[in-house]
C-alpha cells in the first residue's frame, strides 16, 4: 500500500508541469495560469464587434436594458443562438433610424456582462492553479517523508501506513482536478465566441432591410 502510494504520487507530479512553481508557467506574468490558452486580460472589442464605438452609448437606453432581463438572456450560454437571434429582431424591430444605436446599446451592456464575466473565470481559473501548486507541494513532501519512513531500520509500520493513506487520497482528488483544468480552461475562450456571435448577430439584424430606416 505504501509504496503503491508512493508511486501514484511522483506520477502525478511528473504529469503535471505546471505544478512545480512559476518557472513553469506559459507567460512569467501570470505564474498561476495553468492553461495552454495564453492568458488575455480583458475582450478586445475590436475582435467582437464592427459597429459603431461602445463608449458612447445613450446612457437612457443602457438604464433601460440594465432594468430588463433582455441581455442577460441572451448572454447565458443555454440561449441558444437561435432564439438569441429572434430576441434580438424583436429587440431592434421597428426602431427605424435608431435602430444602430439600440443595437450599439445592447451590444454594449452585452460586453459589460460578458467580460465581467470572462474576468471572474479567468480570476477563479488562477485561484484553483494556485491551490493546485501548494497541494502538489504537500504530496511531494509527504512523499518524501513515506520514502524516508520506509528507508529507516525500524520505521514505524503504523505511520507508514497512514501516510500511504493520506497520499493515496490526496494524489487521486489531485488527479481529478487536474483532468478538469482542460474543461475549465475553455470556458473564457466559450464566453469571448459567445460575445462574437452575439455581435455579428445584432449587427445582422441592425443591418437587415436599410430601406426600412
Amino acid at each position: 500500500m505504501a509504496a503503491t502510494a508512493s508511486r501514484l504520487a511522483f506520477l502525478v507530479l511528473a504529469a503535471i508541469p505546471w505544478a512545480t512553481g512559476p518557472a513553469k508557467a506559459l507567460d512569467p506574468r501570470y505564474p498561476d495560469w495553468p492553461c495552454q490558452q495564453l492568458k488575455v486580460p480583458g475582450i478586445s472589442v475590436a475582435s467582437v464587434w464592427t459597429g459603431p464605438p461602445i463608449d458612447s452609448v445613450d446612457q437612457q437606453q443602457l438604464a433601460e436594458l440594465k432594468d430588463s432581463d433582455l441581455a442577460a438572456r441572451l448572454a447565458a450560454r443555454r440561449t441558444p443562438m437561435d432564439e438569441a437571434r429572434k430576441l434580438i429582431e424583436g429587440f431592434l424591430a421597428g426602431a427605424k433610424a435608431a435602430k444602430q444605436t439600440r443595437a450599439t446599446a445592447l451590444f454594449a451592456e452585452l460586453y459589460s456582462i460578458l467580460d465581467a464575466q470572462r474576468n471572474e473565470v479567468m480570476n477563479g481559473i488562477e485561484r484553483f492553479s494556485h491551490k493546485e501548486k501548494a497541494m502538489a507541494e504537500d504530496i511531494r513532501a509527504k512523499t518524501h517523508k513515506l520514502q524516508q519512513l520506509q528507508d529507516a531500520a525500524n520505521g514505524n509500520q503504523a505511520e507508514i501506513d497512514d501516510l500511504a493513506n493520506q497520499l493515496s487520497w490526496e494524489t487521486r482528488i489531485f488527479e481529478d482536478r487536474r483532468k478538469s483544468t482542460s474543461y475549465v480552461c475553455e470556458v473564457p475562450v466559450l464566453i469571448e465566441k459567445r460575445l462574437f456571435d452575439l455581435g455579428r448577430a445584432i449587427q445582422d439584424a441592425a443591418n437587415a432591410n436599410p430601406e426600412a430606416n
